[in-house]
């Protein structure tokens, strides 16, 4: 039994509203972040308003807003899960965008604990949807419960970061990696050459998306003066859009391989 496409906003806006409780009880205030403008290559500007201090790592979270509304509109491949899930990704990377540019505009611990914490369950709802096709594919069925499981899990997993400083970063490796098994098993078992592509460029967008952010500060310095690293375009701008095309990507994939599936099936 699946969850009614419908649900996916509600039940996006029940997982996110639990990780909101939580932060603002004050439980997650132990967790180590990087707070203050020293961490970022741009330079925020004094005469703007703190929402857009840096206006290029505040303005690039429209972005979120903007991948997430697009496959909103995206109709599924039909009726029944396949559709759930996509939603279910839409919704998370909507939400997303707002809750970061809180973070950049208020370096508030709080607003950055959610920033950290809300990665985990999106990264984790690609082995969702992927454990979902291969069931279909091996004639079972994958049932709600099961990937309830798999978010509660991601959300437990942010306890990492309570115990090592370094332990969101960790949480965020093990959701990267079973990401990337994932969508290798669904390839392997359901792909084509569209959908080797949309992974090859997920898979190349996710490694700019993190490299960019390890490198902001340093790259900016090696900038040989283009503004293209530096100024307002730093490594942590386009880290950002490199995360924007990794999600974009991402639902390319799936969706393509959700299509395939259920063209299949019908042919049958």
């Amino acid at each position: 039994m699946w969850a009614p496409e419908g649900s996916a906003c509600l039940h996006v806006v029940l997982l996110f509203g639990v990780c909101v409780a939580v932060s603002c009880s004050g439980l997650m205030d132990g967790v180590w972040t990087e707070l203050g403008y020293e961490h970022y290559a741009e330079r925020p500007r004094a005469w703007l308003p703190p929402l857009l201090a840096m206006p290029a790592n505040s303005l690039v979270n429209l972005g979120y807003v903007a991948v997430g509304a697009r496959w909103l509109r995206q109709k599924g491949p039909g009726a029944g899960a396949g559709g759930y899930h996509k939603d279910a990704f839409a919704w998370m990377v909507l939400a997303y965008g707002p809750v970061q540019w809180a973070r950049v505009a208020s370096q508030a611990q709080r607003a950055a604990v959610l920033d950290q914490w809300l990665t985990l369950p999106i990264f984790a709802w690609v082995p969702v949807w992927a454990t979902y096709l291969l069931a279909v594919e091996g004639g079972g069925r994958s049932r709600f419960p099961g990937a309830l499981l798999v978010e509660a899990a991601s959300l437990a997993s942010y306890g990492l970061a309570l115990t090592h400083r370094r332990g969101f970063e960790l949480a965020l490796g093990l959701h990267i990696a079973a990401a990337l098994l994932a969508g290798l098993a669904a390839q392997r078992r359901l792909g084509d050459a569209v959908s080797r592509r949309h992974l090859l460029l997920a898979v190349a967008s996710c490694f700019g998306f993190v490299a960019l952010k390890l490198l902001d500060l340093p790259l900016a310095r090696l900038d040989p003066g283009l503004g293209l690293l530096s100024g307002p375009l730093t490594g942590h701008f386009w880290s950002k859009l490199c995360d924007l095309l990794q999600i974009h990507y991402t639902l390319c994939f799936m969706q393509h391989l959700s299509l395939r599936q259920h063209t299949e099936h019908k042919q049958r």
